[in-house]
């Protein structure tokens, strides 16, 4: 008796998981177009990255171009890459937050991806 009633929910959740890759690989397209910017030692260095986390630009104040002190402009550079890009990871889970509910796909996310 019975056990008919399952193949239709199946059926739906795989149309439900369809449908959220789909939207999962719109919204990663989506990254590359969008820009966050991090500015570090008070405006001395600007990075620019893409929301798919690559660097477009960093620009530097030239008064912080210190011949005597390259270490701390090296410092800062790295500062603000670091912190462009955590920026442009956060902004790429809350993204991706507003497709799975919140859900946390762990490695499944990587599979639908």
């Amino acid at each position: 008796m019975g056990g008919g009633g399952a193949a239709p929910d199946m059926q739906n959740m795989m149309g439900m998981v369809e449908q959220m890759r789909t939207e999962m690989a719109t919204v990663q397209e989506s990254l590359t177009d969008d820009e966050l910017t991090a500015t570090v030692g008070g405006g001395v260095v600007t990075v620019t990255v893409t929301g798919d986390q690559k660097v477009k630009s960093v620009k530097i104040d030239p008064d912080a171009v210190d011949p005597d002190d390259v270490d701390m402009l090296q410092d800062l550079v790295v500062a603000g890459v670091n912190e462009a890009l955590r920026l442009a990871k956060e902004h790429g889970e809350e993204k991706m937050s507003a497709v799975t509910g919140g859900l946390d796909l762990g490695g499944l996310g990587d599979m639908m991806g």
